[in-house]
């Protein structure tokens, strides 16, 4: 296969999965993660694509906030895989509270039935998916209403937030790294997750390894604020020894 044919697969399949990434397509078509990378960059430079940490994503995706059906089908292993670790996180007869994002509401959904817990949450996706679990005390936090994440934002949900104290936070973010912290696309979402980084006590980041190294218009923390990031294996083990210098313990599912 010519470069030019491989670029153009290499187009389609970004498109298609919303990602991709460079060992992956080395493997996909039997070339050096050198050769990959000087696609990337030949695609970048066409404006076809944007470079990303690993990978590469569609042009546009970066200054964009896809709806969540999109963002669902994105990376959907890996987010089964960190929510099944973020299992572990979990407090015995205590009190959490789940972000709006969904690895969060893949996390929900896996909550075992014999759990005892309080939950509060702004996402009515997550609230849809605990709604009738047996052992959860579900506390649902109301606001303005954004339809691309189906979370609640606005002062209603900063001033519930502002008066409790949870056991755990499971915080999602659109991207993460340790100089540019936590980001997402909506100054709302920001104002959101910083309250709810401040009203747990323990603060545990579910984030795939595509969104290491991205960056958004609303910053609404430092990696230093988490205790805990479970991602994928996508993120190195340099990457990783270098976020855990910094004070964030990681696990890669």
């Amino acid at each position: 296969m010519y470069a030019p044919e491989r670029q153009q697969e290499i187009l389609r399949l970004a498109q298609e999965s919303g990602r991709v990434d460079v060992l992956s397509l080395a493997e996909e078509f039997q070339v050096t993660a050198e050769t990959v990378r000087r696609d990337l960059k030949a695609l970048d430079r066409a404006g076809l694509l944007r470079r990303v940490h690993g990978g590469a994503i569609p042009a546009g995706r970066l200054g964009f906030e896809p709806d969540l059906a999109e963002r669902d089908s994105v990376a959907a292993d890996g987010k089964d895989r960190i929510a099944r670790a973020a299992l572990a996180e979990l407090p015995a007869d205590g009190s959490v509270i789940i972000d709006a994002g969904t690895t969060t509401a893949r996390l929900a959904a896996a909550v075992p039935l014999d759990a005892a817990l309080t939950v509060v949450t702004h996402a009515l996706p997550v609230a849809a998916r605990l709604a009738d679990h047996p052992g959860i005390a579900l506390h649902l936090v109301g606001g303005r209403v954004r339809h691309r994440t189906r979370a609640a934002v606005d002062a209603w949900a900063l001033g519930a937030y502002a008066q409790i104290k949870a056991d755990v936070v499971f915080l999602a973010a659109n991207g993460f790294s340790s100089d540019s912290g936590l980001t997402t696309p909506d100054l709302a979402e920001a104002a959101v997750k910083r309250a709810v980084v401040a009203a747990a006590r323990r603060v545990v980041l579910l984030a795939d390894s595509g969104k290491f190294g991205q960056q958004h218009f609303a910053r609404f923390g430092d990696l230093a604020d988490v205790d805990l990031l479970i991602t994928d294996t996508g993120l190195g083990p340099d990457d990783a020894r270098a976020i855990e210098s910094r004070g964030t313990e990681v696990v890669r599912a």
